[in-house]
């Protein structure tokens, strides 16, 4: 019955000449909310315009036109940093940042100080704000008066990840969910002159606060390229002249033996537990194997192609 106050949101008006009305409870501003222009036609993937684009840039001798990063229904991805140990760590590690919340009347401990000083030095926006508001966008977790705002990552196009100096070692990772993992992998790249690292959009890791802190500063330096789907880049990268080598304990070559080592190479770890998935491991080239003592079956995602990336620098530097 409308102004029934059992109803969600209803309200009686008095004195109305139409008699009682139910609100909405504030569900019809949200269902006027739009998601954004839509994209272009030639920016949709499924759409005609977007295959005859990339026909004519590739008869063009052009790169093939890729969909702007941002579109429409795709949720962002900021992270909140909260805990006063946390916003600490992750200001060490210089991890991109954009606000640095602190709650009103604050207590000041060394912590604290420290992460006023780093926001003061870096020219980090700072804003004071109440307990409350601090609990709303820290999504009620344990703030400790501190929060910082991150703003997404801006992941590059595996073909960016081709063309710059010296000869291509690429680190692909198939199901690997662990941020710390892809931060460490991110850290073996950047030591052992690697260009890059490519991720599935789906069912993989990403470039959060946890991986920005694993890899120690080498985020900034080393790219990280998001592929739609990993399978079609390791093929692109087969037709750009790359070897693609898995890393599997049941590889057809042991890891020391690999013969294209001082080729362009992109070497594909997967994770812990599955290993390769079938249409990845099928892409490959050759599966190699790192030869470890008996008992143990197998290395995290991090430390395989840590060994991996070792072993093709050390070749490479072999006269």
């Amino acid at each position: 019955m409308p102004g029934s106050p059992r109803r969600p949101g209803s309200v009686r008006k008095t004195g109305s000449k139409k008699g009682p009305q139910a609100g909405t409870g504030g569900l019809g501003r949200k269902a006027l909310r739009g998601k954004g222009p839509t994209p272009k036609a030639e920016d949709r993937e499924y759409h005609v315009a977007h295959r005859r684009k990339n026909a004519a840039d590739k008869a063009a001798g052009q790169r093939p036109h890729r969909p702007s990063r941002s579109r429409r229904g795709e949720p962002g991805s900021t992270e909140y940093v909260a805990g006063r140990n946390s916003v600490v760590e992750a200001l060490r590690a210089a991890i991109p940042a954009t606000t640095l919340y602190v709650a009103a009347r604050i207590e000041h401990d060394e912590r604290v100080k420290e992460a006023l000083r780093v926001a003061a030095s870096t020219g980090l926006a700072l804003l004071e704000v109440p307990r409350a508001e601090l609990d709303r966008i820290t999504g009620g977790t344990l703030h400790q008066g501190l929060a910082l705002q991150v703003p997404p990552y801006d992941y590059a196009h595996p073909d960016d990840l081709l063309g710059g100096p010296g000869t291509p070692l690429l680190v692909a990772l198939d199901g690997v969910t662990d941020p710390r993992n892809l931060g460490a992998v991110v850290r073996s790249v950047a030591a052992f002159g690697g260009q890059g690292v490519v991720v599935p959009e789906r069912r993989s890791a990403g470039m959060t606060t946890g991986a920005w802190k694993t890899s120690a500063g080498a985020a900034s330096r080393v790219p990280v390229a998001r592929a739609t789907n990993l399978t079609r880049a390791l093929e692109a990268y087969r037709r750009a002249g790359c070897f693609v080598v898995g890393l599997d304990s049941g590889g057809d070559v042991a890891l020391p033996d690999l013969a294209v080592a001082d080729q362009p190479v992109v070497l594909v770890v997967g994770s812990e537990g599955k290993g390769l998935s079938r249409l990845v491991r099928e892409t490959c080239d050759v599966v190699a194997s790192i030869p470890m003592a008996s008992g143990t079956e197998s290395l995290n995602a991090g430390v395989a192609a840590g060994v991996a990336l070792y072993e093709v620098a050390r070749r490479r530097r072999e006269p």
